[in-house]
């Protein structure tokens, strides 16, 4: 039998590159990474099923905010991009960057991942490797991707190389991207961990091996879950603070000024994003199969999600005390991406709040440079377009909402033509006009 292992090796050696690398799905996690490969030199093919971002990469103009079209430019000679999956058979490692969502009944929902597999399976050989980077509950690499491998005839750690190395992309952050990110692998053997590891050293600066996919699978949920628990402690002591007339953001600011045992998270109108309002639900679901209750990670969630109405019913106490109805009110809302100075609208609160508004019967609009226009979300289908921010506009509405802080924003502009304006990220001081929610 060949020497997989070996053969894979010496394909990625600095002087010779052979290796050619496929990358599926080519969303907010694959293009970048698909850049990185081509940009240390490797031949990098993208598979994605969407044929409007096969044609956009074909013409090298970007569809994420954060990467340049120049960029795309520079590849042109090392990434390609395309619908037709059978190439996989061409590629050494194939990497999987897809979705998991949640269905409806909040519940993992691995169709993406599973699709992608059923996809690729029929071109697989011997001496490829197998990563899965989307995010997902401990045990999905053994239970879902492996056995129709080895049903296929491979042999793990020996024919076929399998591993799980989870994303940790986060979009426009100035310090770090996917180069500079330490990244977790953990392979179905220790052959599996060898091939992977060297296989990601060519990318990325620190790796960072366990013993098991399933301790990175759930490396990536704790870091999450992580996030959403102590954003939802914050968001809990926004309520108590403003029952208290206390500014939480001051409170907060103040705490961080200690040199040890203290991180500071920000409150803000809810939980936003592909992992952060996803990822819990993907353990609680699992951790249901070994008869736990995750309550602590499950009572945040609760937090986390009742915020959009604390939004909606702080504007409309608000309102009130100025004597108007939020039935009939013109609100403006400020930001509708999930964080600032993106593009990305998965699972926004800002969304959520801008239904609760009209289900109230208020009059809504939203100014935000990042998103030109409301697409068909999950959550709901607007024809609102992104309106110019001037002295005009916002004085002409009863209300401004401040719901995603971007930079692009003027907030002095903000702050001295608004007749109301509510603050759900401490953007702006306290004040006759300002209100904090």
């Amino acid at each position: 039998m060949p020497d997989y292992e070996k053969i894979f090796l010496d394909k990625l050696r600095d002087n010779d590159k052979r290796a050619i690398i496929a990358v599926a799905g080519l969303g907010y996690v694959g293009l970048p990474l698909a850049l990185s490969f081509s940009e240390a030199g490797y031949q990098v093919v993208g598979l994605d099923v969407d044929g409007e971002k096969v044609k956009k990469i074909s013409r090298r103009e970007s569809y994420i905010g954060h990467i340049s079209n120049s960029r795309l430019k520079d590849s042109a000679a090392r990434f390609s991009a395309t619908t037709d999956f059978r190439l996989a058979s061409e590629a050494d490692a194939i990497i999987i960057c897809v979705p998991t969502p949640l269905t409806r009944h909040q519940d993992p929902d691995l169709s993406y991942v599973k699709g992608t597999m059923d996809s690729l399976l029929p071109h697989l050989k011997e001496g490829q490797l197998l990563s899965l980077e989307s995010t997902t509950y401990p045990g999905t690499t053994a239970e879902i991707l492996k056995p129709p491998l080895e049903e296929k005839g491979f042999v793990i750690g020996r024919t076929f190389f399998l591993v799980y190395s989870p994303e940790r992309e986060d979009p426009a952050n100035p310090h770090f991207q996917t180069q500079t990110i330490p990244k977790v692998l953990g392979g179905c053997t220790p052959a599996c961990s060898r091939v992977g590891l060297a296989l990601y050293r060519e990318v990325v600066s620190l790796m960072v091996p366990v013993s098991s996919p399933e301790a990175a699978e759930l490396t990536k949920l704790l870091e999450n879950i992580y996030r959403a628990v102590n954003i939802g402690l914050v968001n809990e002591l926004k309520l108590l603070a403003d029952k208290m007339g206390l500014d939480i953001h001051e409170v907060i600011n103040a705490a961080a000024t200690k040199p040890f045992g203290f991180t500071p998270f920000y409150p803000g109108p809810g939980i936003g994003g592909h992992c952060i309002p996803i990822d819990p639900f993907y353990l609680t679901w699992k951790a249901r199969e070994y008869g736990v209750h995750t309550r602590f990670i499950e009572l945040a969630g609760e937090v986390n999600s009742s915020m959009p109405r604390y939004v909606a019913d702080k504007l409309s106490k608000a309102l009130n005390e100025r004597g108007m109805p939020l039935k009939g009110a013109k609100v403006l809302l400020l930001g509708m991406a999930y964080k600032k100075n993106v593009e990305d609208m998965r699972e926004s609160p800002s969304l959520e709040v801008l239904s609760l508004l009209q289900e109230a019967g208020a009059l809504c609009q939203y100014s935000d440079p990042h998103v030109p226009r409301l697409p068909t979300v999950r959550r709901g289908s607007w024809d609102i377009a992104s309106v110019k921010l001037t002295p005009e506009t916002l004085a002409s509405f009863d209300a401004v909402v401040m719901l995603t802080d971007h930079k692009a924003f003027d907030h002095d502009l903000i702050l001295q033509h608004s007749r109301l304006l509510v603050d759900t990220r401490g953007a702006f001081p306290i004040g006759p006009t300002v209100v904090k929610a």
